[in-house]
């Protein structure tokens, strides 16, 4: 049982959860929605070729997790060793082999899917993500901002993943019919991808103050120790200043097309909220301040995708 425990603490259970619901919410309150308009055709990705990717997509997180804790255990028992998993609950040949499954299984789902598609590039993108989740947890988390930045480009993936499945490559068109209906599936993918990128990159750099003490004895060369915690600290406002701008230009589209629940939504759930970490962020000094922070930031990035709710509730 306590096995059983273990692995699920491995897999990150409520973050693979949060991939599945980012997916499916995209799908079914945008892509859908938006092929419903023209009435001439329907999404190229059909129900069960999305419950094939999103499980892809949960079974390949899920074996990124595996692998970053296999690899990270020396971290881990200094920066926080009552979560450690690897070596405590599940050996580390089984943590492999799992990895290994995992990974396989997400692979073969996705090819299947990009060859029902004829959209090869399905195939490679998750490939590349699976090797890029290797070699993040092997080297280039240890590198100044070269991990961040991946995990960050894979967090948007997660959106962009079903932008690239409606693809029209068969007969030669990106975008079938060249409607503007189809265009702003592509218009709002890039939207959410770009506010799930920087998120992600926001939340990366606070979890890598809030973890110096392990990197550091393990030589690991974080934005926060190569360049000290002040200019990490600068980093993370720069990029919460940019997502306030981008909520602000929403906010004003919200109320010209009076979207007044949208509107609401946006201020108090996201705006006001980064505002607030701002705030805490100049004081934060302790790893439980940034560990607060770093729950602060999953939060937003929660109600960003739930924001699809609205958007459809708009656009019916």
């Amino acid at each position: 049982m306590n096995k059983l425990v273990g692995f699920f603490q491995l897999i990150r259970y409520p973050n693979l959860v949060f991939i599945a619901l980012t997916q499916v919410l995209f799908y079914y309150c945008i892509v859908e929605p938006n092929y419903e308009k023209i009435q001439i055709i329907g999404p190229r990705l059909s129900h069960n070729f999305l419950l094939m990717l999103v499980t892809a997509s949960v079974l390949i997180a899920a074996a990124g997790y595996i692998i970053n804790d296999y690899f990270d255990i020396n971290i881990d028992r200094i920066n926080k060793p009552d979560k450690l998993v690897v070596d405590k609950l599940i050996g580390r040949r089984w943590a492999m082999f799992f990895h290994l499954l995992l990974s396989l299984l997400g692979i073969a789902l996705t090819a299947y899917v990009s060859l029902k598609l004829q959209n090869i590039f399905l195939f490679l993108f998750n490939l590349l993500s699976v090797l890029l989740l290797w070699f993040y947890s092997t080297t280039l988390k240890r590198k100044l901002l070269s991990g961040n930045i991946i995990i960050s480009l894979l967090t948007a993936w997660v959106v962009l993943v079903l932008c690239v499945a409606e693809l029209n490559w068969p007969v030669g068109k990106i975008i079938p019919n060249k409607n503007q209906a189809i265009l702003s599936i592509y218009k709002l993918a890039v939207l959410y991808g770009g506010f799930a990128f920087v998120v992600s990159l926001i939340r990366e750099i606070i979890k890598d103050m809030e973890d110096q003490e392990g990197d550091r004895k393990n030589d690991c060369k974080t934005m926060p120790i190569v360049w000290g915690s002040l200019t990490a600290k600068i980093f993370v406002s720069v990029w919460v200043f940019v997502l306030l701008a981008m909520l602000l230009v929403m906010l004003i589209y919200a109320l010209f097309n009076s979207w007044f629940l949208f509107f609401i939504y946006i201020l108090l759930l996201l705006f006001f909220p980064l505002i607030k970490l701002l705030r805490r962020l100049k004081n934060a000094t302790s790893t439980s301040d940034f560990h607060s922070l770093s729950s602060d930031v999953k939060r937003i990035m929660f109600f960003g995708i739930l924001s699809m709710g609205i958007y459809f509730y708009y656009n019916r």
